[in-house]
């Protein structure tokens, strides 16, 4: 029952993770938190576990998702690989930063940048006619800057590279699809770094590699892989201003049962 949970985890997140370009953070951790709290995982590495396994499952979620949207032509790859060095420094520095903030503190920080960037889609914010992207240093500090909070909250980078590109007046659609291909260095990075950080922690459910949880992870990604085309699909077909509002509701309401559950 604990595996085929994961498994419609994975189905949810993955069909979520091509119709958004999510990697499936905002979605994959507060379920998964929810199975683990049924399921006996300690308390105090509850969220860190759930957290360094969802990056690793986004590895394969991005990988898919992108692919997809490569397809539809919607992926800015100059963007990418600009902003993929500052992405990759800021994965290992921000998976440092994570072990040493509680639960608590760092599920609040999570709930807040989700909200924050759900509500950004939902007033249907538009940017300045003269906006635009910033240069290659800009994008590199911003890459950084970006995948750090990415690698704390453990979300593929959607929830802030869609409204970081959409203020710099990149269409809502290309936005999704070049988010798809950015949460993939970010979630590269950050998963080596939980694996480093949560290596010599004692407690942790097994079989992990550091604080991946290896059923958890086997489970979540190959539904969630097998699902993103789809997702990516529909995403085409569909106005940018329903998938917005689409976003916003999701987003709001699984931070608020995630931090509900943990603050009991």
């Amino acid at each position: 029952m604990e595996y085929l949970q994961y498994v419609l985890i994975g189905l949810f997140a993955g069909f979520f993770a091509g119709l958004l370009g999510i990697g499936g953070g905002a979605i994959i951790v507060p379920l998964t938190i929810l199975v683990f709290m049924r399921h006996g995982v300690a308390p105090e590495h509850m969220l860190h576990v759930a957290l360094g396994t969802c990056m690793a499952t986004i590895v394969f979620t991005a990988a898919s998702s992108l692919r997809a949207h490569h397809r539809h032509g919607a992926v800015l790859w100059p963007v990418v690989r600009t902003m993929t060095p500052g992405l990759v420094a800021g994965g290992f520095f921000g998976t440092w930063l994570a072990r040493y903030i509680p639960t608590l503190p760092l599920a609040i920080l999570f709930g807040c940048f989700v909200t924050y960037a759900a509500t950004q889609m939902l007033v249907s914010w538009k940017p300045r006619p003269s906006a635009g992207l910033p240069g290659r240093l800009g994008l590199t500090i911003t890459g950084f800057l970006l995948c750090t909070f990415c690698a704390l909250v453990a979300v593929g980078g959607a929830a802030l590279v869609i409204p970081f590109l959409v203020f710099c007046a990149v269409p809502f659609h290309t936005a999704i699809g070049t988010a798809a291909a950015i949460g993939f260095p970010i979630a590269l990075a950050s998963t080596a770094g939980y694996i480093f950080n949560g290596w010599a922690v004692d407690g942790l459910p097994s079989p992990h590699l550091g604080y991946i949880y290896l059923p958890a992870l086997v489970c979540i990604s190959a539904a969630s892989m097998l699902i993103a085309p789809l997702g990516a699909a529909v995403a085409h077909r569909v106005p940018a201003k329903t998938l917005k509002k689409v976003f916003a509701f999701l987003m709001y309401g699984l931070i608020a049962k995630m931090v509900w559950d943990l603050a009991r």
